[in-house]
Order: structure tokens, then sequence, then C-alpha cells
């Protein structure tokens, strides 16, 4: 009775609960929300200054009481209040229009595959004490794969590398599972971090995390490019402490990065090694799909194609599949109860 009242002044919600953005979905509007998972909090006071966007572009550049967190590390919750405030503040920015009090919404949010059983619990707590009335757990390899409308649920196998800001998932789905998977900590992060190593050792100039997310964005490459790129990269240089800058070609961040993506490479090799011969043949034929914001990273698809032989194709829009994915399942209460992650329960 208190559910269908409540359903009523709530709009659901599917989240993307990532390590670097958090995204947001409603039925009625589509993606509301795709925020950094940053929250600026003052330790004085313990107040919460700025979230997102506001709080993003505070990393690196606070005074001593303020601290600009990311609450969310390799995909799971580091900071569960932190967390929490987080969630709180963008399910009240969706109801914000609606006039809605107490907004008390279903939630169908995102999981890594290789989660525990408490940091299960820990999102499942995060949200409802954010104000959801029901929450249903999604493995984002899942999530993913419904929201590149790929056909999950069929005794066919479907095989998604999602390749996020701090997990990299690589994952083969037939008849609404996970068949075979592997988890890596290799991911968006890990080039940023790739890149600041690389600037240090070659040119002795620190960088920070933004400045190399830039780069990478700016000229990063898995494959030689047909025309060479450059980009003046700003930063400290170590022997003197002043700043300084270089020009930095594409050669040289895909040889910073060339380590990270031959990893994430050889475990998709793994992965199709214990897959089933029968769902081998699926893949062979149908292809490997590719989501998440790495899967932007140029020539990737054309890298992943020649090591495994298997044809590799970008899904539409891929930083937001997961998200996407979560609201089909809002509207889809049949499929949901199919790809539900094992043991969650409703509240």
């Amino acid at each position: 009775m208190l559910n269908k009242f409540f359903g009523k002044f709530s709009k659901d919600l599917g989240i993307d609960l990532g390590t670097k953005n958090t995204l947001v979905y409603t039925s009625e509007k589509g993606i509301v929300i795709n925020e950094p998972s940053v929250v600026a909090v003052n330790a004085r006071t313990d107040e919460i200054l700025a979230v997102g966007e506001e709080a993003r572009l505070m990393v690196g550049k606070t005074p001593g009481h303020i601290q600009a967190i990311m609450p969310l590390v390799d995909g799971v919750i580091s900071d569960f209040e932190v967390t929490e405030k987080m969630l709180k503040y963008f399910i009240d920015k969706v109801h914000r229009e609606s006039f809605t009090l107490i907004p008390r919404p279903r939630v169908v949010t995102g999981i890594p595959l290789d989660i525990t059983e408490v940091e299960k619990k820990a999102v499942k707590d995060a949200a409802k004490s954010a104000g959801a009335r029901q929450v249903f757990l999604i493995e984002e390899s899942m999530a993913a794969a419904i929201g590149a409308r790929l056909p999950v649920a069929e005794p066919t196998a479907t095989m998604i590398i999602d390749i996020g800001g701090g997990t990299t998932e690589i994952a083969v789905i037939s008849l609404g599972g996970v068949v075979t998977w592997k988890t890596l900590r290799q991911a968006g992060n890990e080039l940023d971090n790739n890149i600041i190593q690389f600037i240090r050792e070659e040119f002795n100039i620190l960088i920070g995390e933004q400045v190399a997310e830039k780069i990478k964005m700016g000229i990063g490459s898995a494959t030689p490019l047909k025309e060479t790129m450059e980009i003046e990269v700003k930063g400290r240089d170590l022997l003197n402490g002043l700043p300084r800058a270089v020009n930095v070609s594409d050669s040289q961040i895909r040889e910073a990065i060339s380590k990270t993506i031959g990893l994430i490479i050889d475990n998709i090799k793994i992965t199709l090694e214990t897959t089933p011969p029968e769902l081998v043949s699926d893949i062979y034929e149908h292809g490997i799909i590719m989501s998440g914001g790495g899967a932007l990273l140029r020539g990737i698809d054309k890298e992943i194609a020649q090591a495994t032989k298997i044809p590799v194709r970008i899904a539409d829009d891929p930083l937001t599949c997961v998200v996407r994915g979560t609201g089909i399942l809002l509207a889809d209460q049949e499929l949901l109860d199919k790809v539900l992650s094992p043991e969650t329960e409703e509240f």
C-alpha cells in the first residue's frame, strides 16, 4: 500500500554509480544527470559545499580545510557517508521540479561483477539512506549489454567489454546470466596514471589527473594514427619547481598506455579461452561489443579485433550504456526479475 502511495509521488530512477561519473535516468526524461562522482566537503563543519561538476573543478585546488572527495574507488564505495550524501543530492535534484516533499523512488543501480556481499550491502544501504524505497542491483556488464540493446535473455552468446574509470569488465552473457567474466582494476584511471608516470620519467614534469585525462582524450590512441598529433603539456618542472611546457606526440602517449592496453587484451583472450565452445562460435559470428568511456580511445576496437580475430564494434553512445540499461529494466519488470544480481533482496 505504502509502495503504491510513494510511487505516485516519486520518479523511479536508474543509476550508474561510476568511479568517475554518476548518471541518473528517469523513464519520463531519459538521462537527467551526468556529473562527476566528486563531493567537496568542509572538514571543519562537515558541510557539503559542492557535488558533481562544481566539485570536480575543485580537485587539486582546495585549501587545507576543504576536501574534494571521490567516494567510489574501482567501482565500489570507499566512503559510505559521502556516497550517501551524493546520492541524496542527485535524488533530490531529480525530484526538485515535481514538488515532492519526501521522494521515495525505486532505484536500479549497476554494480561490478566482483563485488563482495559487504560491498553490495553498502550500495543498498547508501541508496536506502539517500531516500530509495526499493533498490535493485544489476551487474554493470549486464546493464551495459541491455543498454546496447543486445539479446541478453536469448540462448545466444553476447560478449561485452565495459571499460570504465576504475574497472574493466569483460563478460560473456547468455540466457539472462553472466557465463564467464574477468574484472580488472586497469581502466581509464590507470591509463591516466600511465600518462602521468611517462611525462614524469621522460620530461621530469609533474602533471595532475585532469591534465592526464585531457591528454588521453586529445591524442590518446591504441593503434598508430594516419596523421601525427601533438598536444602542449603544462606542469611543474621537478628539477627547479617552476612551471614548464612541452609538446607530446600521439606515439609517445601510445607507448605510455601500451602496457595497460596489452593487459586488457590478454584478459579478453583468457575469458574467451574459458568460454564454452558453443558460445565462442556465437561470439565469433556476432562479434564483441564495447561500452564505457574507454571504448572511445582511438583504435582500441581495431587493436582488440586484430588480437582476437573477432569483429569488434563500439556501442552507440558507450558512455551511457549502463544507465540506459537500468532505465530499460525499470520499465520491464519481467526482464528485471531475470537478470537481478544473485542474492539481491528488495527493501
